[in-house]
């Protein structure tokens, strides 16, 4: 496995560094939220992405995509995070539109994995039935009803689920985990926003006597589960990778302050205090960046799924861990206009918080990854 990117995947990073930089500045994101926007992002710039073919880039060329693997897509990402762009690309194209491809029928693919790649639908994942994170603790429940099924159950922390054409839904049916396709606007689905504090698109979902057809579900029962897990460290990654791309450019503007501040007719970066504080955090970023690029090659080339799975726990623990120091560090360097609203510290705090939580928080991954090498 490669700590390093290849040349194609450079050049994605490049580009995505400079699509960003041109369109999606960090004052996008502010504007955003400072105008109540419900779906949480940009649709001219979710439309540049697509353009770009980044919703094709984990994607098999039999399947119609780039075939860039996730070590593509987690150079993408650290360019979301450097940006603090928002945008359905982890929820649509990597959590969904991996599962339908390793789980969909030819009929399910052609409609659902080809609309997602194209931009015509938007997918969200509907798992989480806690705010203690277990993907696998599934209360939701579908029961037959002649020759339909019946979906009931609540789901909390659906990202990006506000204007999806659809939901892939996780529930129990005869006790075994599945997954099923709801169209949005079934009847008996109630979408209600959820406000955290980056802004994001993120609701509860009600699921209430939902009639969906046997064709829906995906997968065969024995493959489900697996599948499953695969997707969320995939997605995991690549969360992962935003969050290191975020703390980047904190940790830039951070030494950029060191720079230009002045205290007692002195730049503040010449306090050899501060100096090894900088320091620090730049080793931790380091280290955090060698467990990252060895979690995305191992979603892309590990033949065992313990070994995946470890290498995707420890990088989200280990840049969990190095975001707490960068974001305290940033906030507290930057002296008492760090925690105002006006500077663009507190939106990437607020990002990244909500990221390290999300798809399991440091405590999670350490005892996952715990029990994996026990």
């Amino acid at each position: 496995m490669s700590l390093t990117y290849s040349q194609d995947e450079l050049m994605l990073l490049e580009s995505a560094q400079g699509l960003l930089g041109e369109i999606s500045p960090v004052s996008a994101q502010r504007a955003l939220r400072d105008t109540n926007n419900e779906q949480g992002f940009d649709s001219e710039l979710w439309n540049n992405m697509i353009e770009m073919g980044w919703t094709a880039i984990p994607f098999s060329e039999e399947s119609g995509g780039l075939a860039f693997g996730y070590k593509g897509m987690g150079a993408v990402f650290t360019q979301i995070g450097y940006n603090l762009s928002a945008s359905p690309l982890l929820s649509s194209v990597v959590l969904c539109g991996s599962l339908i491809e390793s789980l969909g029928n030819e009929q399910q693919k052609e409609k659902w994995l080809a609309g997602i790649m194209s931009g015509e639908v938007r997918v969200a994942l509907a798992h989480e039935e806690s705010h203690i994170y277990d993907p696998l603790a599934v209360d939701a429940e579908l029961m037959a009803q002649g020759q339909d099924l019946v979906l009931s159950g609540n789901k909390v922390l659906v990202a990006d689920c506000i204007g999806a054409d659809a939901f892939l839904v996780v529930a129990t049916l005869n006790n075994q985990v599945r997954l099923l396709l709801v169209p949005a606007t079934s009847s008996g689905i109630t979408v209600t926003p959820m406000k955290l504090v980056d802004a994001r698109n993120m609701a509860m979902v009600s699921f209430d006597q939902v009639k969906v057809s046997n064709e829906s579900l995906l997968g065969s029962v024995k493959e489900t589960e697996s599948a499953l897990v695969a997707s969320l460290d995939a997605a995991t990654a690549c969360l992962a990778a935003e969050m290191f791309g975020a703390c980047e450019a904190l940790f830039s503007m951070t030494l950029e302050y060191l720079r230009t501040r002045k205290q007692f007719d002195q730049k503040i970066g010449s306090f050899q205090a501060l100096q090894h504080r900088a320091a620090a955090c730049f080793v931790e970023m380091e280290l955090a960046k060698s467990t990252l690029m060895h979690a995305l090659s191992a979603v892309d080339d590990a033949t065992d799924d313990s070994e995946r799975a470890k290498a995707v726990s420890l990088a989200k623990w280990k840049v969990n861990k190095m975001a707490d120091l960068v974001t305290k560090e940033s906030v507290q360097m930057h002296g008492g206009i760090g925690v105002t609203d006006e500077l663009d510290v507190g939106l990437y705090l607020k990002r990244i918080r909500v990221a390290q939580m999300h798809l399991g928080d440091s405590d999670y991954h350490q005892t996952r990854y715990a029990a994996l090498t026990d």
